[in-house]
């Protein structure tokens, strides 16, 4: 499957906002707009319809961030990881030995993986506490991968099967097969990339943003391709109804246009 099958050559990324000190984490609502972390100004940003505006100032270093399947906001913190309920609270689902969540994702059963990169470990946090209605101190979060030095973005394969993970210090993506009890089995090499954030689209491609390029792989860990941006992306998303991808890159948010869809996680 050649790159171009998945995007549109002759459309190059659209900067849709600049002016930030390093963009990380976004994340598009079916409600119409994206949320994105700037790291360094402790804040969350919104943008919708060409307007920004502060989501959440005091973030508390806020990272990767995603939604649930109420549309509540998930976020890594400086060591928590907390969801942020309708009425504007934040509860707090994971934080007993946590140094630097990095990034989540959030799961089809309600549970929900996240990486701690400074203390090399995947954690999984149940259903019962993150998903469907559930808060601490239900379930439980428990360390389910050890191997990668540096584990960075996460994603999981579009059956929910597979759970991949960007080891930024070896310079790979590790892929694992995820058990009918959540744990991880199989822990291999997917492909080698020095990767950030990640994600996947509905036929099992691997998005990563890379050193300078989007790099794009098949499910056999194949390189299909690179799409080159601007500034060194950190991290992507899928955007409306899961097509286009938003990638934040240092002091900007691009949009690229795609001709797939991405993996619907929540």
């Amino acid at each position: 499957m050649p790159i171009d099958s998945l995007i549109d050559p002759k459309a190059p990324p659209e900067k849709i906002a600049d002016g930030f000190k390093f963009t990380e984490g976004p994340v598009f609502s079916r409600r119409g707009y994206l949320l994105f972390s700037d790291i360094p100004n402790n804040r969350i940003m919104k943008w919708e319809r060409g307007q920004l505006t502060v989501y959440r100032d005091n973030s508390n270093g806020a990272n990767g961030l995603t939604f649930d399947h109420q549309g509540r906001l998930l976020a890594c913190e400086k060591g928590r990881v907390t969801r942020t309920e309708k009425n504007g609270s934040v509860t707090v689902l994971a934080s007993d030995g946590l140094q630097g969540p990095n990034d989540l994702v959030y799961s089809i059963d309600g549970s929900v993986y996240f990486t701690d990169l400074p203390q090399s470990k995947v954690y999984r946090i149940s259903r019962e506490r993150s998903g469907v209605g559930g808060a601490p101190p239900l379930g439980g979060v428990t360390v389910v991968a050890e191997d990668c030095v540096a584990p960075n973005g996460v994603a999981l394969s579009p059956n929910q099967q597979k759970l991949y993970v960007a080891d930024s210090k070896r310079r790979l993506v590790q892929a694992y097969d995820i058990a009918a009890d959540g744990a991880l089995r199989n822990s291999r090499q997917f492909a080698e990339c020095r990767g950030d954030g990640l994600k996947t689209d509905e036929s099992g491609n691997v998005w990563v943003a890379s050193e300078g390029v989007v790099r794009v792989f098949d499910q056999t860990g194949k390189e299909l391709g690179t799409i080159a941006v601007p500034e060194s992306p950190s991290n992507l998303c899928w955007g409306p109804g899961f097509r286009g991808i938003y990638v934040t890159a240092r002091t900007s948010v691009y949009f690229l246009r795609t001709r797939v869809s991405g993996t619907r996680t929540f």
